[in-house]
């Protein structure tokens, strides 16, 4: 699966970093992984890795405002960052020439983005989130299925409780030191990866590595995360919320589990599972429910890769307009009973399998997709190398092994359900 040189290093301070050299395209894809996200927070200050998500554009002691998202962009790149309940990403991709720009960039803020922030720009990236939030989440129908999902499925003491993007009230709890505290104890070269895909030659990657980054002294170890870090894999009941909102026009379940963390075998069962269920149109849950009785005008079915000791499977159904709540629901749970009771065929599971690793190695051509995932499994695993043997973990797995998985862990008493109801209002208007 991997046919392309891996060169990994640790610098003199910690720094992990990974080169993949690709010269099909004259375009490197630089990735920056910080091991730090939601569940990091301290309490009473939850929103601070999203928070920095938005202050790491705001400028370092080199680079002045938005000035690192102008000059890739200049150059024709493209730059982002994204905050995940285990960590924050940040990436460019690049004309290869430009790669020195991007390592420049990245490396400035990592230095001095502590000494150049300031209490305006929190106050104005606070006020930022807080409008993010709006239109994301509280405008949106179902917009807030996940934080109410989480708080289902994790006990208020545990860090995968709170929503990535925090508590609003938290936000504006914090302080200039608050965040200046957070960034000196994460992001440093010692809880950081670093990955260069594409055009760029092995030895002048490291050596370009090297000069930027190999003179940022670390900082002192992490604290582990807060709160409490282990739970039992499945819930102890079932747990149900029932939400009449005015912002949506059809009811929506969404049914979660409790399932082993990301790097288990047993994840990738769940995994391959959600594919069974629901990926497409010859899947499970389309075809019996979309497809065949017309209960739901849509289905999906994920697995969330979570690796702090514990990680959710979610099943999500909207029901068609004139289809009550309750008939979906007893339909839908027929449907993992039926898997928890019948082995599926083997045609079944791999179709799901060949879904599955078509769309890994369609995602795996962009030189960006690639160093993400690179940067995930050395930060996860400390081996950038699992990219060549991830397929075979899901290559392993017989349709027994998906039925003993959901027997294991979908039963209807280790279920969390949400739903969502319209009101009447609302419900109306979609029928007219």
């Amino acid at each position: 699966m991997i046919d392309f040189p891996l060169v990994r290093h640790t610098l003199a301070n910690g720094l992990r970093v990974v080169v993949a050299e690709d010269h099909t395209w004259p375009l490197v894809a630089v990735n920056l992984w910080y091991n730090v996200g939601s569940r990091h927070e301290p309490p009473g200050r939850t929103g601070l890795a999203h928070l920095f998500e938005h202050l790491m554009f705001q400028g370092s002691a080199h680079v002045q405002g938005t000035g690192h998202i102008t000059w890739i962009e200049r150059v024709g790149g493209v730059v982002n960052g994204s905050t995940w309940f285990d960590r924050t990403n940040y990436y460019e991709t690049v004309p290869a020439h430009w790669v020195e720009l991007a390592l420049w960039l990245e490396a400035d803020r990592m230095a001095t983005l502590a000494a150049a922030l300031t209490k305006e720009k929190l106050d104005t990236q606070r006020e930022v989130v807080k409008n993010e939030r709006r239109w994301r989440i509280d405008n949106q129908p179902y917009g807030d299925w996940d934080e109410r999902l989480q708080a289902l499925l994790f006990p208020p003491d545990h860090p995968y409780h709170h929503p990535v993007i925090g508590s609003m009230a938290d936000l504006d709890a914090a302080t200039l030191e608050d965040a200046i505290a957070f960034f000196r104890t994460y992001y440093a070269p010692n809880n950081a990866v670093v990955t260069l895909c594409g055009d760029v030659a092995a030895d002048r990657a490291l050596a370009l590595l090297e000069t930027y980054f190999g003179d940022i002294p670390p900082g002192p170890p992490p604290p582990p995360p807060p709160g409490r870090q282990t739970l039992p894999l499945r819930l102890e009941r079932p747990a149900r919320q029932e939400v009449l909102d005015p912002g949506v026009a059809l009811p929506r379940f969404y049914l979660g589990f409790r399932i082993p963390p990301y790097g288990d075998d047993r994840f990738y069962a769940a995994d391959l599972l959600t594919h069974l269920l629901a990926d497409g149109r010859a899947s499970r849950l389309y075809r019996a429910l979309v497809r065949g009785r017309q209960l739901a005008k849509d289905v999906s079915a994920f697995a969330l890769p979570l690796i702090g000791g514990v990680a959710a499977l979610v099943v999500r159904a909207t029901a068609q307009p004139d289809v009550a709540a309750d008939a979906l629901e007893v339909v839908l749970r027929e449907e993992l009973d039926r898997l928890i009771a019948e082995t599926p065929a083997p045609g079944e599971v791999e179709r799901a399998r060949l879904r599955l690793e078509a769309q890994t190695r369609f995602a795996l051509q962009r030189v960006a997709d690639r160093a993400d995932l690179l940067s995930m499994y050395t930060m996860f695993f400390d081996d950038p190398g699992r990219l060549a043997t991830e397929l075979e973990r899901y290559r392993a797995l017989d349709a027994e092994a998906l039925r003993r998985f959901a027997a294991g862990f979908l039963d209807a008493e280790a279920q969390a359900t949400l739903l969502y109801r319209p009101q009447p209002a609302a419900a109306a208007a979609v029928a007219a």
